[in-house]
């Protein structure tokens, strides 16, 4: 059974910065892809930034170059950095793999970028 639990979401000033963590169980992790969703008030899921098994990584255009992410296979855990964090950030942050082809979730974790 596949487990992702998130942590280190929370209120942050506009320009602030935030490490959100993702700890897996029940796959491989060093070779699953691993992913960030977020999900705004209203809005759709979107794909925010995924690390393949050997490290290259895409991002959605409205966090390239503020944000980025990295896993550390020794821990079963990624990350996502947030830098220079804006009010659009706002979002419940999601972890995402996939295992046998279908897509496991955790809980989320919230982000408010707020003054």
């Amino acid at each position: 059974q596949v487990q992702l639990v998130e942590s280190g979401g929370g209120l942050v000033q506009p320009g602030g910065s935030l490490r959100l963590s993702c700890v897996a169980s029940g796959i491989m992790f060093s070779i699953n892809t691993m992913a960030w969703y977020r999900q705004a008030p209203g809005k759709q899921r979107e794909l925010v930034a995924r690390i393949f098994m050997y490290g290259s990584t895409n991002y959605a255009d409205s966090v390239k170059g503020r944000f980025t992410i990295s896993r550390d296979n020794a821990k079963n855990t990624v990350y996502l950095q947030m830098n220079s964090l804006k009010p659009e950030d706002t979002a419940v942050y999601y972890c995402n793999t996939q295992k046998y082809g279908m897509d496991s979730w955790g809980k989320g974790t919230l982000v408010t970028v707020s003054s």
